[in-house]
């Protein structure tokens, strides 16, 4: 365990959100609805603290690793994020028409990249900091901007594809 002065600076700077998972599971495993809208309350109050979102029928699979915490992080309600994945400050996963991304498992999404619309991000996915991507990515790709591209694929020759967006 670590000493009450260390975990003080961690809460304090806001990377500290072992509760907020906590709650977070708490809410999803709930049953009634008075217990489901008052956990929304706090987490809502909790990710505004800390300077994020994450919306209230958002699926986190397993362990979610935010090495900033949750500065600047928008999940959309509609996201679905795998496991293992880790996603760092000011990061968008946001929704078109009500369709938001799904992404796989051990995905790593850089700072300031914004991952929109009803796409598939395969497992093992990188995407580089400042990426805009709105199409799907196959799995074990590395994505980097601008314009946003697929420079490496696991298991294929390297090859520069673009995405189409400019």
């Amino acid at each position: 365990m670590k000493p009450m002065r260390e975990r003080i600076t961690e809460y304090s700077k806001g990377d500290n959100l072992d509760l907020f998972w906590r709650l977070f599971r708490l809410r999803e495993r709930s049953g009634s609805r008075l217990v489901t809208g008052l956990l929304t309350l706090v987490l809502s109050r909790m990710a505004r603290r800390h300077g994020g979102y994450v919306g209230k029928t958002a699926v986190i699979e397993g362990f979610l690793s935010l090495p900033h915490g949750l500065h600047g992080v928008y999940i959309s309600r509609y996201a679905r994020i795998g496991s293992g994945c880790r996603i760092y400050q000011n990061v968008t996963i946001g929704e078109v028409e009500g369709k938001a991304p799904q992404i796989g498992r051990n995905c790593l999404i850089g700072a300031g990249a914004v991952v929109v619309g009803g796409i598939r991000i395969g497992d093992g996915v990188k995407i580089g900091a400042g990426a805009v991507v709105h199409t799907d990515v196959p799995a074990g790709s590395t994505v980097v901007a601008p314009p946003p591209r697929i420079i490496r694929r696991e298991g294929f020759p390297w090859k520069d594809t673009a995405l189409g967006l400019r």
